[in-house]
């Protein structure tokens, strides 16, 4: 059976919303952030450098186990490719996994298209399928140095379009672009924020940041966060932190 597709349940608790970036060189590590974290994360991102390390079995294992995985390898290939890569992060049993929105209406029409196949010829559950539209650690002079003329907030803005009318759930984008987004596209087009920084965090490579409580006050479903927990002196302390921040938006 597929599953429908909404934005972040409006019952959802603070740790619910929260997702932490597993963004470590090891499976060990990676086990050891998402046992001590889970009481505060309603859900851990995968992305390259742990899959690369870790590979496709360890994503299944933490599933197995019943955490609910990100995988963020932002799919970005022929559509035929993309699919098919789809499909197999579905069969791991992701809870939501993204593919760049750059890559075009037929990419995305394609994954979107065969996975609700596969999920339901094998009876799977239909993971959230989001489209990265333009990286948090990217501005306007970027976007120019690869020939786009458009601001960052404008060819978001584009994406999410694109991302909506292939029929994804929903975009990654800075929590900048989120009340544009909603307000366009809708509330339940969910939008799922990297780019968030605590007051008290650095940061880092990131471009277009805004805090925890600012982000979901803009319509934020998702805050992904992932060193200004996980490089912490005091992890449960900072994440507790984040959960307090957004409880009271």
């Amino acid at each position: 059976m597929t599953e429908s597709k909404t934005a972040a349940p409006a019952d959802q608790t603070a740790r619910d919303r929260l997702i932490i970036a597993l963004d470590v060189e090891s499976r060990q590590r990676a086990r050891e952030l998402a046992r001590e974290l889970s009481p505060f994360a309603g859900a851990f991102k995968i992305g390259l450098q742990l899959f690369v390390s870790a590979g496709p079995e360890f994503v299944r294992s933490l599933c197995d186990d019943g955490y609910r995985i990100f995988l963020d390898l932002k799919f970005h290939d022929i559509p035929n490719t993309v699919a098919k890569a789809a499909v197999e992060a579905t069969r791991l049993g992701v809870w939501m996994f993204n593919v760049h929105a750059s890559g075009g209406n037929e990419m995305m029409r394609r994954a979107v298209s065969e996975v609700g196949e596969i999920c339901e010829k094998e009876s799977l559950k239909r993971p959230k399928m989001i489209g990265v539209t333009v990286l948090t650690s990217s501005a306007d002079d970027t976007l120019r140095e690869n020939g786009i003329e458009s601001t960052a907030a404008d060819q978001v803005l584009h994406l999410a379009r694109l991302a909506k009318a292939a029929g994804l759930d929903g975009v990654v984008a800075s929590p900048q672009e989120c009340r544009a987004i909603k307000a366009e596209l809708g509330a339940e087009f969910m939008v799922v924020t990297p780019g968030i920084r605590p007051t008290d965090a650095s940061n880092d490579d990131q471009k277009r940041v805004m805090t925890p409580d600012a982000a979901i006050a803009s319509g934020s479903d998702y805050l992904v966060i992932g060193r200004p927990i996980t490089k912490a002196q005091n992890m449960k302390l900072a994440a507790g932190k984040v959960l307090e921040a957004i409880s009271i938006v």
